[in-house]
């Protein structure tokens, strides 16, 4: 018997198969079934997909043979990924010198013919083979052969794809992790921020009010900038907060919300102007879902409804129904509308279409951003249809009781 070489690149072959975190996992049907596959397509009792350890032959899928894993000393397949041909092919072991007293010849399974292909990753390295074995002499045709190499290449299909998952899984990891840094990040720093900066706005209103006529023109504008600045300021702070802490909410805290109860909040904290008017139109007399969650993600659309309302009479129209077990809200407004190029960028934070508000007001870009994250944490979707000069309107859904999937109207 003459026992295997080490391929001439094996450290970084190791290291190729080792990437793959391959070696010493479950069973699976899909490496199953391409193994049973070449034993009937070559006629062969035994077919093997093996990967070539440091010290072993290990066996990802196996037909007609118990045995997982054997030395690599006495492997066939330890031979084969050494040699540059296609298909490494041993017609009678019991003739040939490197195989005759090899105790897989010798006792069972007692190989005498083998056909493998070599599997190979990156760069041409090869990781194990898929092989087919026989306990008698046999000559496989050419179409057998090709369709060998073929189920070979299928092994590399799933054993690429399995290592682009895991690469991907570990990328959303590492990703989750940094957006969680990032957002603790941002809540921190906006919180600490609040603090010094009502000190700021404060002491400029009191400078306003009991020192500006001593100061003059030039020095009233000064104030009068500081107070607007850090007013802007302050409001993109609290957005910061408020998109930080907008992931927080969790799809199965549902509390039973009363329609009636937040139709009247709503227009408590919006209606009290004469020339507002927030109606709701609903079948359902409540819904059952996150109720802080559906709170602020109306209070951020209905406030954007009537800030950037360019009529003398805002109309907002609040619909709400339930669809196969998923609420579906709409917010509809009778406002100047949104241009189709600007209705995918609304949903980007810090993204502003609109240079003021009603009220002279700059946007901080931060309101529907929170919008959308809340939606989609709650596994639902936001969406807005719009034309110019005809309103807008902002679809969402919410998952109720018992709802695997959200739908869009």
């Amino acid at each position: 018997m003459i026992a295997p070489e080490k391929h001439k690149r094996e450290t970084e072959r190791l290291a190729l198969l080792q990437s793959y975190a391959i070696l010493d996992t479950p069973s699976e049907e899909d490496y199953e079934n391409l193994v049973l596959l070449a034993s009937e397509i070559c006629g062969t009792p035994i077919s093997v997909i093996t990967l070539l350890d440091e010290d072993r032959q290990w066996f990802k899928a196996s037909h007609g043979i118990d045995v997982n894993e054997t030395d690599r000393e006495y492997s066939f397949c330890g031979h084969a990924i050494n040699f540059s041909d296609p298909v490494f092919v041993v017609q009678d072991a019991r003739k040939d010198k490197r195989f005759y007293d090899n105790p897989m010849v010798a006792q069972d399974p007692k190989v005498v013919f083998y056909a493998g292909v070599p599997l190979r990753g990156a760069d041409g390295l090869p990781l194990g083979t898929l092989c087919v074995l026989d306990r008698k002499p046999k000559v496989l045709t050419k179409s057998q052969i090709d369709a060998l190499r073929i189920l070979s290449d299928q092994v590399m299909n799933l054993l690429d794809l399995r290592k682009k998952k895991r690469e991907l899984e570990k990328a959303n990891e590492r990703l989750e992790v940094a957006n969680r840094e990032l957002d603790n990040f941002a809540s921190i720093a906006a919180h600490d921020l609040k603090s010094p900066l009502n000190n700021i706005i404060s002491m400029s209103n009191y400078l306003y009010e009991d020192y500006v006529h001593l100061v003059g023109d030039e020095g009233k504008q000064i104030i009068e900038y500081i107070r607007s600045s850090s007013e802007t300021l302050k409001k993109l702070i609290c957005g910061l907060l408020d998109y930080s802490k907008s992931g927080e909410f969790s799809p199965d805290d549902k509390t039973t919300i009363v329609l009636s109860d937040l139709h009247k909040s709503i227009v408590e904290l919006f209606g009290a102007r004469d020339n507002c008017t927030i109606k709701m139109h609903s079948d359902l007399d409540a819904i059952y879902a996150n109720k802080v969650a559906v709170e602020q993600i109306l209070i951020n659309l209905v406030g954007n409804a009537i800030k950037y309302n360019d009529k003398p009479n805002i109309e907002v129209d609040l619909n709400i129904r339930e669809n196969e077990g998923v609420y579906e809200f709409l917010v509809r407004d009778n406002g100047p509308g949104i241009s189709e190029d600007d209705q995918d960028k609304i949903f980007k934070i810090f993204e502003v279409v609109s240079q003021e508000d009603r009220y002279g007001e700059r946007g901080t870009g931060i309101g529907l951003a929170t919008v959308k994250k809340v939606v989609e944490g709650l596994g639902g979707e936001v969406k807005v249809t719009s034309k110019v000069g005809e309103g807008a309107t902002f679809a969402f859904t919410i998952k109720g009781a018992n709802t695997l999937s959200p739908s869009m109207a």
